[in-house]
């Protein structure tokens, strides 16, 4: 059914299970359950993260990092998705996480949501930053291979600017043309996906072995000490594999969010864990030179982006390369796109709840396109100023990546360890059964461990050019959701649902029973 109406759990219309968390429906309810999990799918992008990110893993550990390293990062994300799921199928709004850790915790309920919210939002406007720096530098690349176009930080940067103003201006024009759009970005990925690894399986003259494929080393970060290359390399993949809470928080447009919004999570990372994991390893078996000389060639490509480069090496075709890079740049402005619409609905729920300064304007919601304008435009600008570092600092790329990675996980996992410890919950039509507590507490010391990771320095000798600034912004944003909650949030935030208080306490019966 349409317009909200779907069953849900005790019978009752989306809207009316909205309204009894708090809210009244004012986002316009017209996401599949597809579209939904195209959503987050799009904005995972093994065609985005995989690709932009290769050279994180390849001079990191190389061929075992990205392929292995993968898999590894795969299944333990894939906990990470499954616990959010189950929190999700029993509060399905566009807050989200932050809903989530407010409803959850024991004490401090607000504090608890104000610090997730804040984290949640540092996630998404890095995450935003990242992708969309990301697809300029892939165009870029394009660009040099097809017009011989050398890319420099100005040329990208002005890219990235024309590349994140048009996802915003879509964006604007209503969630019909966001679904449509996402539901497009799934197949093209699919499709890609295939078509790419068909063409590096039958052109190419020779390919590595599987052994080396996997277990290959290779190693430029200036550490000797094997397993931290290796743990360190592993942010191409905790990288690629985030956004999907994307599925939470376009909740509000989605029919039948109590079982849409949790599948669309987890399962966007399981096809992402299986897609991602044959596109790599297509891609490093098509490597021509496996030397270290090779690799450290490869790494310091001319067109600044490795997988263009054995694209142009192993097929022997520039016309063929081209066309798959071109594959590579749609879907990573479909990826773009996909993240801007998670971000602003991110963003109007916490500044619906008086959390954001200038939550007022932030909160409006376009009566023709049901869109939040506002944030849209907030989120763009917020991720723009985020990237403004990329002008001047090579490696900047790399720290907003890290701050993507821990600022969303950390928003993640509260949540998830929150709901462990309450005795209260009762979970939604999707849950996890008698494996809740085990995946659940797999999910937290995963998270546990790459939040501490992420923070070290993934080069030596540590310079100004190599220092890893992601824990000096996660510090800031601590220091000023801290700061924030004292000068305003702890007096207005969610003021907004203390009138609504009984009704979600109401809800809470409704939904138990």
């Amino acid at each position: 059914m349409s317009d909200g109406k779907e069953a849900t759990p005790a019978g009752q219309s989306d809207e009316s299970l909205l309204a009894e968390l708090g809210y009244k429906q004012e986002l316009h309810r017209r996401m599949s359950g597809f579209s939904n999990f195209a959503v987050s799918f799009s904005i995972i992008s093994i065609l985005a993260g995989c690709i932009t990110s290769y050279k994180i893993a390849l001079v990191s550990g190389g061929p075992s990092t990205l392929v292995l390293g993968w898999l590894i990062v795969g299944v333990f994300v894939l906990a990470v998705s499954a616990a959010m799921a189950e929190v999700c199928s029993r509060y399905p709004t566009a807050g989200g996480l932050y809903f989530w850790a407010g409803r959850l915790a024991r004490r401090n309920k607000r504090q608890w949501a104000w610090f997730v919210g804040w984290f949640n939002f540092l996630g998404e406007i890095a995450v935003t930053a990242a992708i969309d720096y990301g697809c300029a530098s892939t165009w870029m690349a394009f660009a040099n291979l097809t017009f011989g176009f050398e890319p420099t930080a100005t040329s990208t940067f002005i890219t990235f600017l024309v590349i994140i103003v048009a996802h915003a201006l879509l964006n604007t024009f209503g969630v019909n043309l966001v679904s449509l759009l996402s539901n497009v970005s799934a197949w093209w990925h699919l499709v890609g996906v295939a078509i790419i690894v068909a063409v590096l399986w039958i052109l190419p003259e020779k390919h590595q072995s599987v052994s080396w494929t996997l277990t290959g080393w290779h190693n430029e970060t200036g550490w000797m000490f094997g397993p931290y290359v290796f743990l360190m390399g592993l942010l191409m993949a905790q990288y690629t594999y985030t956004g999907y809470d994307a599925s939470a928080h376009v909740a509000e447009e989605t029919r039948g969010a109590s079982r849409s919004a949790p599948r669309g999570i987890v399962t966007s990372v399981l096809v992402s864990v299986i897609g991602g994991f044959i596109l790599l390893f297509s891609i490093t078996a098509a490597i021509p030179d496996a030397s270290p000389a090779g690799l450290t060639k490869l790494a310091a490509s001319d067109t600044g982006l490795p997988p263009a480069q054995i694209f142009l090496d192993a097929l022997g075709s520039p016309t063929v390369a081209k066309f798959l890079l071109f594959i590579v740049c749609v879907a990573q402005f479909f990826c773009g796109m996909a993240s801007v619409t998670a971000n602003s609905r991110m963003s109007y729920a916490f500044s619906r709840d008086h959390a954001l300064p200038g939550s007022r304007i932030w909160s409006k919601v376009n009566s023709r396109t049901g869109t939040p304008t506002n944030s849209i435009w907030l989120c763009v600008t917020c991720s723009v100023i985020l990237a403004l570092p990329a002008l001047f600092n090579a490696t900047a790329y790399l720290a907003v990546t890290s701050i993507a990675v821990i600022g969303l996980y950390i928003a993640y996992v509260v949540p998830v360890l929150l709901r462990r410890l309450s005795k209260d919950f009762t979970p939604g039509p999707w849950s996890l059964g008698r494996w809740s507590p085990v995946i659940g507490w797999i999910a937290i010391v995963w998270v546990a461990i790459i939040c501490v990771l992420f923070v070290l320095p993934p080069a030596s000798p540590v310079t100004i050019s190599t220092f890893n600034y992601a824990p000096v912004a996660v510090i800031v944003v601590a220091v000023l959701a801290l700061v924030t909650w004292f000068v305003g949030g702890r007096k207005n935030f969610m003021q907004g649902r203390a009138e609504a208080e009984h009704l979600t306490k109401e809800a809470d019966t409704v939904l138990d029973e």
